[in-house]
């Protein structure tokens, strides 16, 4: 969505900026669920680790509830938590690619969240504006 791209009025702009804030939530949320099937294969690393490489051990793989043993699962789940940390690197580096997207978005469009106070260059002629004499 980094085209160039001439919206129509403000309510065109600011859907723009919402879809774009929505795609970061998304890329948080992706990662989020990432790093906890991450942890969660570290967690079983760390707990078959030090097991004999020979003894039975039980992996679920597509719903299906295989035997093998500890010294075959040992290297998979290895092999599938690095490759959980490859991804959760990319998505990493999209999501900063969104947020700059967005802030170069916001700026283009003097786009501001609610409760944030105008920029410093505004501010001299609303005080002007609002200074007035009080009649009792």
């Amino acid at each position: 969505m980094g085209e160039n791209v001439k919206f129509g009025n403000d309510q065109a702009v600011l859907q723009h900026f919402q879809g774009m804030r929505q795609e970061l939530s998304q890329i948080w949320a992706k990662i989020g669920e990432l790093d906890m099937e991450r942890s969660e294969h570290s967690l079983v690393i760390k707990a078959i680790e030090p097991l004999d490489k020979d003894r039975k051990c039980f992996r679920l793989i597509g719903g299906v509830l295989v035997e093998r043993t500890v010294g075959e699962v040992l290297p998979a789940v290895a092999r599938n938590r690095d490759g959980l940390s490859a991804v959760i690197e990319k998505l990493t580096e999209q999501l900063e690619k969104k947020k700059n997207e967005i802030t170069a978005f916001q700026q283009q469009y003097n786009i501001r969240p609610k409760g944030e106070e105008q920029p410093q260059e505004q501010k001299p002629a609303e005080k002007a504006a609002s200074s007035g004499v009080l009649v009792g």
